[in-house]
């Protein structure tokens, strides 16, 4: 059962996105930003200097053409060239091709293609990130983190802070610090990826016979049982019962089902209550693997005989002022007297 339990809260990036390799070798995509830069073998060909304007010219005998932005046709201008493919091409590609169209019109021609914005190649940040922007990826490959890094880290407590992952139809959230934590989690970005800084603080409510009643927070990377009736305070020695520790929690529909086939399951939550009987020595390792959840109600009931202490209480306030009034009357006939 714990194992079924602890499957809500562990959602994983290693899990959900199956393909752990680095991204492939970048190619130029509609809308990145693209300059070409030509070098002739010597003066007076189409792009030396006295050919072309100065303000163009990279040295001599050659010539930068100002950036241009892939089209929707995948293609971009270049002199004496025309409209040349680029889209889904490697820089290095895309050289060869231009060298080819320009054989017979250039000085032996040498092209140099380079992609100063590359928004096909790039992930989105956003949310509680330093600097929300689109990063671009580099060729040896960047990790989660590298990205996050990239944008300026987090501006909130990365014990409060989840990474949230969209890749195509897939999304995946977990705690940064789990992500921190266990390298696995610290997959590799591909192009095209959304990734969401989010802030959510993580709290359990402690009611009944604990040293707290409260609303106590957590770790993002979350808490067991164990350490939850510790920040609460533990039980109550002259008031608990061990008996008596439930836990109301709002759980998945298909966690319910398993839990209990014949429940009849309506709703996107189904209200559960878990309990657990201290005395019993099995139920104090269960609590050490009984994961909380957020917004989980940690209840400790009173021990029978406090209940009836309360009864007798009552029935005491209740009694003392006729008790007293009688004790006054008595005296008073005695000084009568």
């Amino acid at each position: 059962m714990i194992d079924l339990l602890n499957r809500r809260t562990r959602e994983s990036f290693a899990a959900r996105f199956i393909d752990h390799r680095p991204s492939a070798e970048p190619v130029i995509g509609i809308g990145d930003s693209v300059s070409v830069t030509i070098w002739e073998a010597s003066a007076g060909g189409l792009f030396s200097a006295p050919a072309i304007s100065e303000k163009f010219s990279s040295g001599a005998n050659s010539a930068t053409i100002p950036e241009q932005i892939v089209g929707r046709d995948g293609a971009i201008t270049v002199p004496y060239a025309g409209r040349v493919q680029v889209a889904g091409h490697t820089t290095r590609a895309v050289q060869s091709v231009i060298e080819k169209a320009l054989v017979g019109k250039a000085i032996q021609p040498q092209v140099l293609v380079n992609v100063v914005h590359p928004i096909s190649n790039s992930v989105t940040v956003g949310g509680e990130a330093v600097g929300s922007a689109r990063i671009p990826l580099s060729v040896r490959g960047d990790r989660l983190l590298d990205v996050i890094a990239s944008a300026g880290g987090v501006k909130v407590p990365v014990n409060e802070a989840y990474v949230e992952l969209a890749r195509g139809s897939a999304v995946a959230r977990v705690p940064l610090t789990r992500v921190i934590a266990d390298p696995r989690e610290n997959i590799f970005m591909q192009a095209n990826d959304v990734l969401t800084l989010v802030r959510d603080p993580q709290t359990f409510l402690a009611v009944g016979a604990t040293g707290v009643n409260a609303q106590i927070p957590f770790n993002a990377d979350g808490i067991t049982l164990a350490e939850a009736l510790v920040k609460a305070g533990g039980l109550q020695d002259q008031r608990s019962d061990p008996q008596g520790v439930f836990i109301f929690r709002y759980e998945n529909p298909s966690i319910a089902h398993e839990l209990i086939p014949q429940l009849a399951v309506r709703g996107p939550e189904v209200p559960i209550v878990y309990r657990l009987d201290l005395r019993n020595p099995n139920s104090l390792f269960i609590e050490q693997k009984f994961r909380m959840a957020n917004h989980d109600l940690v209840y400790v009931s009173n021990a029978p005989l406090v209940e009836v202490e309360k009864v007798i209480g009552i029935f005491n306030s209740v009694l003392t002022p006729a008790s007293q009034a009688s004790s006054v009357a008595y005296n008073a006939a005695i000084v009568h007297y």
